[in-house]
């Protein structure tokens, strides 16, 4: 007598012949990409998001995401294979649910687990047999089994068994061309061995390379232990910089020579300050777990305050370049050369040219800005508008302050018709002259 099949084989059967069908909840730069990746698959695959103009956007095949190209959208959505909603009751038709929702930090610094207690509280009164859950969003070790699992568990199916439940960081990263949601290497972790297989399962669908780990907790561990690797190297790099200003040292120089070194060493560049949604708040996760487990993070705490300075070096910077033409801040009209957080992309969020902004023009300063990639933002409850990046622009500027680097900006014309400069990013490099003042 043939057994009946498990419901772990039941799901590894559908997602094998591409008829199971997928969800993901939030549709920002992390969950829309995957959503893509599984409708380019083959796979049926519902997005769910809370943004009224997110599902209109995805509904009319338009993209929001810079690294999804509209027409890929269309045609997914043309074809059926990607259905957008605000309605969670889809969750109850879909046999694998994708968690990718913010977690942001409070003004404590203590995480914000609300978006993803929200999720959890739409899927569990829909959650049934064979269905599996992940965890995508960054969160702090112990996320995924202590918050997530209890929740699943009060419908009284087992994990494992009835459902599986895993976490996988999300590893994008926004404006790269070459490592995309398609080819990174995918870590994933279940709360039994049967999640875990079941979530590789899934991501080999989809993905080129999965890598699986022992459990939920070391996956949610890596993501902090890469961007806390990023966040302590900067914050190193950054603190060396500000040495080798007050010994007369090019840190640029410095940084450029040591690379050369082909073992023992990884060149790390310092700039204005953090941004981006991961780098500036990961480690504060991981700090604030190591403080519940009485332990202190010394070492990830310290980076963390030499990198939070590093605005307010670069407005002190700017008030000397200023100093040395007999000007001060107030009253003196400052070009602000970038205001995404890194170099091509659009994104905003914790940049640092924005603190550098504020804190300028408490000071007193006339502020303009020109990025390419950010045609118009709300700064401090105003409409502002990137400036066209003509000679006579550059020339009117009492001071020109570069703050992101994009790629293709005339740094000739910059360097050319800038009366003062102050570089936070070496954009300049290889020129020389008194007008630039680097970080």
């Amino acid at each position: 007598m043939n057994e009946a099949p498990t419901w772990s084989s039941v799901l590894v059967e559908k997602l094998r012949t591409k008829e199971a069908r997928l969800g993901v909840v939030g549709l920002g730069y992390v969950g829309l990409p995957l959503a893509v990746e599984m409708a380019r698959a083959g796979f049926q695959v519902t997005g769910i998001d809370v943004s009224d103009e997110k599902i209109r956007m995805l509904q009319e095949g338009q993209s929001y995401v810079e690294d999804v190209p509209s027409a890929t959208v269309a045609e997914l959505v043309e074809d059926g294979r990607l259905h957008a909603t605000r309605s969670f009751n889809a969750l109850a038709e879909l046999d694998a649910v994708n968690i990718c929702v913010p977690t942001p930090l409070r003004k404590t610094r203590d995480p914000d687990v609300s978006f993803i207690v929200s999720a959890v509280k739409e899927i569990a009164p829909r959650l049934h047999r064979g269905q599996l859950i992940i965890l995508e969003s960054t969160t702090y070790p112990g996320t995924t089994e202590e918050l997530i699992l209890p929740r699943l568990e009060e419908t009284g199916l087992r994990v494992g068994e009835d459902f599986f439940l895993a976490f996988s960081p999300e590893r994008v990263d926004p404006g790269n061309s070459t490592w995309t949601t398609k080819n990174i290497p995918k870590v994933v972790g279940g709360v039994s061995p049967t999640c875990t297989a079941m979530a590789e399962a899934l991501y080999h669908s989809v993905l080129e390379n999965v890598v699986p780990v022992s459990s939920t907790r070391v996956a949610e561990m890596v993501k902090l232990l890469e961007n806390t690797f990023r966040s302590v190297n900067i914050g190193l790099v950054n603190e060396l910089a500000l040495m080798c200003r007050q010994m007369g040292i090019d840190v640029w120089e410095v940084i450029d020579a040591a690379a050369t070194k082909p073992f023992g060493f990884m060149p790390f560049y310092p700039g204005p300050g953090l941004g981006g949604h991961c780098i500036p708040i990961d480690p504060f996760y991981l700090s604030w777990k190591a403080r519940l487990s009485g332990f202190e993070a010394r070492f990830i705490e310290l980076a963390g305050q030499v990198n939070s300075g590093m605005p307010a070096h670069v407005v002190h910077r700017v008030t000397q370049a200023l100093n040395s033409k007999g000007k001060a801040v107030r009253g003196a009209r400052l070009l602000i050369m970038g205001v995404a957080y890194k170099s091509n992309i659009d994104d905003l969020r914790e940049s640092p040219s924005l603190d550098i902004m504020t804190m300028l023009r408490e000071m007193g300063g006339e502020l303009t800005y020109h990025d390419p990639y950010v045609p118009q933002m709300r700064f401090e409850g105003a409409s502002l508008r990137s400036v066209p990046l003509t000679p006579e622009v550059v020339a009117a500027a009492d001071c020109v302050v570069i703050t992101t680097a994009h790629t293709h900006v005339d740094y000739d014309l910059v360097f050319r018709d800038a009366s003062l400069i102050v570089d936070t990013r070496n954009a300049l490099k290889g020129r020389e002259s008194e007008k630039i003042h680097r970080l």
